[in-house]
């Protein structure tokens, strides 16, 4: 098999970085591991950076986001029993977020993909990557109890942190940076309208609660727990009391319940590799980077590396010019180690660490009323939350 561009992974990086090229008459094949129905169910992030809905506009792929998609002006902060909104477009020169979930993106572009694209093989497990310095970059992979080899151009790994595209990147090349909390988040869905009409950012001293959703009638939300805990020792009363505890306020605003339809614990950490980029291999999203979920940031970034990686091939087709390309690691990066430290910021902003002093418990509430006092701190937030530049 012969293609221009193999793509490992169809997550919403692969997905869309298969879209972008066949809007730019280039071939490609993407190789997915699990089938069709577990990448459609797959629940991960559910907020949408402005950069990321333009993209998919752009692609023809918004139709449904479009539709169902729930814009949000901005989100609430919540300590001490305050509540401070933080107004995106008044900060930002009228930039937002939009709520809609994962899932639904892959199947958007997965019902693209099959009817205008490219081949997209499902249960196609990617084996290794041989070549990237050559001129032939080679994927060998295994579909329907067989084993065949995908011949490139160039191939890209949006496989994930535990995907082979990260393992076929020279050992000695490699430089790792990581930090990993003692914390988790217990999330969970409920079928209950949200509570609050926009996301609601709460610091506590029992620990960091999020108020989200994922739809007028589903409510989505998240606790801090213990690293290591099982979310079956939490029951649903156990999880709505404490919501109420973490989100209280001291005004006349109440949390809605409803029946608990799923219930997980996300671990949290911190991880880089440099470079994302040897030879005609290029990583991308989890395979590079892994921010924790504070930022809402993961989704965002991977669109922001297979953007990237698309319009530089673009440009060296169109007019000859590999600058883009050869500096593809360099221009993610810069994009990472921003979402990677204002990820973090948010993080120790809002999460109590099991060994937190009185010391501590000041810095993080002083941190928080500078956003909510000074003008430039809160725009900081705003401009972060809602989007690096893309490239």
């Amino acid at each position: 098999m012969r293609t221009t561009v193999g793509i490992i992974g169809a997550g919403p990086a692969g997905l869309l970085l298969a879209r972008l090229l066949h809007r730019a008459g280039i071939d490609s094949v993407v190789l997915e591991s699990r089938d069709r129905a577990y990448v459609e169910r797959r629940q991960r992030a559910g907020i949408l950076e402005q950069g990321t809905v333009d993209v998919l506009r752009e692609a023809g792929a918004a139709a449904r986001m479009d539709r169902e998609g729930l814009p949000h002006d901005g989100i609430e902060l919540r300590f001490a029993r305050r509540r401070h909104r933080v107004d995106f477009p008044a900060l930002t020169g009228g930039r937002s977020v939009t709520v809609y979930a994962q899932t639904e993106v892959c199947k958007d572009l997965i019902a693209l993909q099959l009817a205008e694209g490219g081949p997209l093989l499902f249960e196609a497990e990617a084996l290794a990557v041989e070549g990237a310095e050559s001129e032939n970059p080679r994927v060998h992979f295994r579909h329907q109890g067989r084993e065949d080899t995908l011949h490139c151009d160039y191939v890209v790994g949006c496989d994930g942190f535990w995907g082979v595209a990260r393992t076929a990147m020279p050992e000695a090349l490699s430089r790792v940076y990581e930090r990993t909390y003692p914390y988790g988040w217990l999330g969970i869905l409920a079928d209950v309208p949200p509570s609050h009409d926009e996301l609601v950012y709460a610091r506590h001293d029992r620990g960091f609660a999020l108020l989200s959703m994922r739809s007028p009638t589903v409510t989505r939300a998240y606790l801090q727990v213990p690293d290591g805990t099982d979310a079956a020792d939490w029951t649903d009363d156990e999880i709505w009391d404490e919501l109420d505890r973490r989100l209280e306020t001291d005004d006349a605003w109440r949390l809605a319940r409803g029946p608990v339809t799923a219930k997980s614990v996300t671990p949290m950490r911190s991880y880089v590799h440099e470079p994302m980029r040897h030879g005609r291999l290029f990583l991308a999203g989890d395979a590079a980077h892994i921010v924790p979920p504070t930022g809402a940031k993961g989704l965002n970034l991977a669109v922001g590396d297979v953007v990237t990686f698309a319009r530089a091939l673009v440009a060296y087709r169109e007019k000859g010019d590999a600058s883009r390309l050869d500096a593809y690691s360099d221009t993610c990066l810069r994009r990472v180690w921003q979402a990677e430290r204002f990820s973090y910021a948010m993080t120790t902003m809002l999460h109590r660490a099991p060994d937190a002093t009185p010391f501590d418990d000041r810095i993080q509430l002083a941190r928080l009323d500078r956003i909510t006092t000074a003008r430039s701190a809160e725009t900081d937030l705003a401009e972060s939350y809602t989007g690096f530049p893309l490239d």
